[in-house]
């Protein structure tokens, strides 16, 4: 067997300097999830076209120059054109204010109520984990029974005996029952949790109950929180819609993309265009909210961390 020649091989020396080099910057889970996400192009397509939505829900009823209300009797189911951008109602009131109008109802019921049934249900999903036992049955228990009770009846029930259709009967309608489902999602997230050596040692400290599950148990299931977060915004935007669609959701003067689908439901063959650009915004919305929701859940999970 032929020997291989000594000056084929090279002493490398050792420098203690570079041992403890980093080969890369040093960057937070929350930097990690953020430079993950800007890799997933349809998710960040969606955060664009909801920044956009937002914007106009806040701007677009005053560039049109109309009021949302505004009613011209001389302009009645106008198609769009370059006066009226998205056309008229069948009451002369320009659509392009209406849409955005309608948008800023509907984006604050979808927003508003998902953060209220995440903050219920992180609370209450909490207690129920942490305590275990007869504590954690009786409260799953009772989310059970409001979880099996149908949301329209409970929107039915409040708008009777609150009298009213307004936004903020609507929001309590909503976010009623619907939190129950962010509650167990949080014990089943947290009961895993509550097993680690660091919430055992916490108890041996003596340390609240109270202050192990807000500055433990909650923010180690902060990411999946924000990923039910993402999907229940189109969830309520959609149940909003619907509702107003029916009949039982907000009402005039008021408006949601809901209310102007209804509205223009009964026009639709002679004036397609009433009902296009609301079904437009709650496809586009809902779509959007969806597919970043998806995006979300792949930059936040650590599993996928590379």
């Amino acid at each position: 067997m032929e020997a291989i020649p000594k000056d084929k091989f090279r002493r490398v020396e050792i420098d203690s300097k570079e041992a403890e080099k980093m080969a890369r910057p040093q960057i937070s889970y929350w930097q990690d999830a953020w430079r993950r996400l800007k890799t997933n192009k349809v998710a960040i397509l969606s955060l664009i076209i909801l920044s956009l939505i937002i914007i106009m829900s806040i701007i677009g009823p005053i560039i049109s120059g109309y009021e949302y209300e505004e009613v011209d009797p001389k302009s009645l189911n106008q198609p769009p054109s370059s006066e009226h951008w998205f056309g008229t109602d069948e009451l002369g009131r320009d659509l392009f204010s209406r849409v955005w109008q309608a948008g800023r109802v509907s984006i604050i019921i979808g927003i508003t109520g998902a953060l209220i049934s995440a903050i219920v249900g992180t609370i209450y999903g909490g207690i129920a984990a942490y305590f275990g036992g007869k504590v954690d049955n009786i409260m799953m228990r009772i989310v059970e029974i409001l979880y099996s009770i149908p949301y329209l009846l409970v929107v039915i029930l409040v708008s009777i005996v609150t009298d009213s259709k307004s936004l903020g009967s609507m929001l309590i309608a909503l976010t009623l029952t619907g939190w129950c489902g962010t509650a167990r999602m949080v014990r089943g997230q947290m009961l895993q949790i509550k097993s680690q050596e660091y919430i055992m040692a916490a108890e041996t400290l003596g340390v609240k109950p109270s202050k192990i599950i807000i500055r433990h148990l909650i923010p180690n299931v902060l990411n999946v929180l924000i990923v039910s977060i993402s999907f229940s915004i189109p969830n309520y935007i959609f149940s909003e819609s619907f509702l107003s669609f029916i009949g039982l959701g907000i009402q005039p003067p008021n408006t949601s993309w809901g209310a102007l689908a209804s509205a223009a439901q009964q026009k639709f063959i002679f004036y397609p265009y009433q009902l296009f650009f609301p079904g437009l915004m709650i496809a586009l919305t809902m779509l959007s909210f969806t597919l970043l929701g998806d995006g979300l859940r792949d930059a936040l999970d650590p599993r996928l961390r590379e």
